[in-house]
């Protein structure tokens, strides 16, 4: 039975996207699983690394690879990479893994992608306008919203709001956003994640989900009167909740995500339970995309520190996610 492939994109090529890619290799799995890479990067950084990995071109092949044996498309960097050194020049190489990504997806050559870490700022200093993954899938995708969402074992925290100043975030919690986003959380947790009931619990924006009107009147204005919209169809979402006392185990083992209002308000709890081994997952696309939890690390390309993990958990979700399709 012919089996779609994972696609997986090694990232900035002078970070540790290639490193950790490498480490794929010692992985069995159930379907193809391929690497968006420069063939000779990938080479020359498992020389450094002294890592006996078989890097195998891939046309096509419907079975996964061996064990020791990596499954790469072979996409050209524009200029020889030096380890932990950024060059504009590559940015286009990094582009055109998104691109490639994005396209089977949607083309359905694949069952999605899990991706490695990118350096944002020598991509636009590139002359090449780029916020994040997240905001390039949606644009590709030609969805209105997407909804960012990490994860680690234990938990799963959405955010309302993500790459946005503190002092932008209140007004940009309007009926309209939250609809969107709660909509797309529910959809994906019942479609994606098969929760036939999903429970959130939500966080209020402001400090004690604004005590009344006393701190802040977004929940008693905005908030909590969806909120109650939802609960009145039969969906487990609870109304606005103070952050503080929401991440703690009593309230968090009854659910099954957290939906924060912006950025710094859910993740810092998240990543301190599971830094190095969470996931981010793009919610609201027509596709799957997992993403490691962490950012290029060039310091660490090409010194053998660089922590796998959190790949090896995103491809791990991916392939779960892709086989209860």
């Amino acid at each position: 039975m012919y089996l779609k492939p994972l696609y997986v994109t090694s990232g900035e090529p002078a970070g540790i996207g290639p490193d950790i890619c490498l480490t794929l290799a010692k992985r069995i799995d159930k379907r193809p699983v391929v690497i968006f890479a420069d063939i000779f990067l990938l080479e020359a950084r498992a020389q450094k690394l002294n890592l006996n990995v078989k890097l195998t071109l891939y046309v096509g092949q419907t079975i996964p690879s061996e064990e020791n044996e990596l499954y790469v498309e072979h996409i050209a960097v524009a200029i020889p990479v030096i380890d932990g050194v950024l060059n504009p020049k590559n940015a286009p190489y990094v582009i055109e893994q998104l691109e490639r990504s994005a396209r089977y997806a949607l083309e359905e050559k694949s069952v999605g992608v899990a991706t490695g870490p990118v350096q944002k700022s020598v991509i636009n200093d590139a002359g090449i306008i780029f916020s994040g993954h997240t905001e390039y899938y949606q644009e590709i995708a030609g969805v209105d919203r997407v909804v960012m969402m990490l994860a680690t074992k234990q938990l799963r925290v959405a955010l309302a709001t993500t790459h946005l100043p503190l002092k932008d975030v209140a007004n940009s919690i309007t009926t309209t956003r939250l609809i969107q986003v709660i909509d797309i959380l529910i959809h994906d947790l019942k479609e994606k994640f098969k929760i036939d009931s999903p429970r959130i619990l939500v966080c209020g924006l402001n400090p004690h989900a604004g005590e009344g009107g006393y701190l802040g009147t977004e929940e008693i204005e905005i908030i909590d009167p969806l909120l109650k919209k939802y609960q009145s169809v039969g969906e487990q979402v609870s109304l606005s909740l103070p952050a503080d006392t929401l991440f703690t185990p009593s309230h968090l083992k009854n659910a099954d995500a957290v939906l924060a209002m912006y950025h710094d308000q859910g993740l810092p709890v998240l990543k301190s339970q599971g830094f190095g081994e969470a996931i981010n997952i793009t919610l609201g696309l027509p596709f799957i995309r997992t993403s490691v939890d962490h950012g290029t690390a060039l310091t660490l390309a090409g010194t053998g520190q660089a922590k796998a993990s959190s790949l090896h958990v995103a491809v791990d979700l991916a392939l779960q996610l892709a086989s209860s399709k």
